[in-house]
């Protein structure tokens, strides 16, 4: 079963896929974690955000283990992610691990972007996570604060609605919602609420389409 988790930043998409992952027993792959790593190594080498060249070797080089989670969600690497991301040559790159991770024995849950719409188009389960800008503004900044570092709401909330707009205006695989997928909106949800309404989307589409079953784990 594969099950595809896509939305914008701060949605709580990604917290969600790991407790699904968790509940049914599948691995998981923040893939926003990948071109976040990407830009990481651009910017620890000094090197421009907008140099394909580096940019693909810098993807290439990646390993999909190991990622200092701390380091990579600060709001600098997320904003450098974003201009990475929109390049078409790491995108090609990086998409290739994501559906090798995907084809697994069992299959996975991935969360990020363009999941449902390109990496796994075909994917057992689409749910489409999203939110206000505010409320994800204010998500984002308490996480920040979580981890000590300096936060200013307005910045935060700017951060937010450039990614979005540059998220949903690249050339190559933008962010939008697959048609198939069904949106679940987190707006006035807790993470409890939130995991409960998405098990029974899946169970819902599992039921419909006899999707194997997963290794619940509780």
């Amino acid at each position: 079963m594969i099950i595809a988790i896509d939305g914008p930043a701060a949605s709580g998409k990604g917290t969600l896929a790991r407790r699904l992952a968790e509940h049914y027993g599948l691995p998981h792959m923040d893939t926003g974690l990948l071109y976040r790593a990407t830009a990481w190594s651009l910017l620890q080498n000094d090197r421009d955000l907008h140099d394909v060249e580096s940019a693909i070797a810098a993807a290439r080089e990646l390993s999909l283990v190991g990622f200092d989670e701390d380091r990579l969600r600060g709001r600098e690497v997320g904003e450098a992610a974003s201009i990475v991301a929109a390049l078409p040559e790491v995108r090609a790159s990086l998409a290739r691990l994501q559906r090798e991770f995907a084809a697994r024995p069992g299959g996975a849950v991935l969360d990020g972007r363009d999941i449902g719409t390109v990496i796994c188009p075909t994917a057992d389960v689409k749910i489409f996570v999203a939110a206000s800008a505010a409320t994800r503004a204010q998500r984002r900044a308490l996480e920040l604060a979580k981890r000590g570092a300096p936060t200013n709401y307005a910045a935060v909330l700017q951060d937010i609605l450039k990614r979005d707009a540059r998220d949903a205006a690249r050339a190559d695989a933008p962010m939008v919602r697959a048609a198939d997928a069904i949106t679940l909106d987190t707006t006035s949800l807790g993470i409890d609420a939130t995991f409960a309404a998405a098990i029974e989307i899946v169970e819902a589409k599992r039921n419909r389409s006899g999707a194997p079953d997963g290794r619940h784990s509780n």
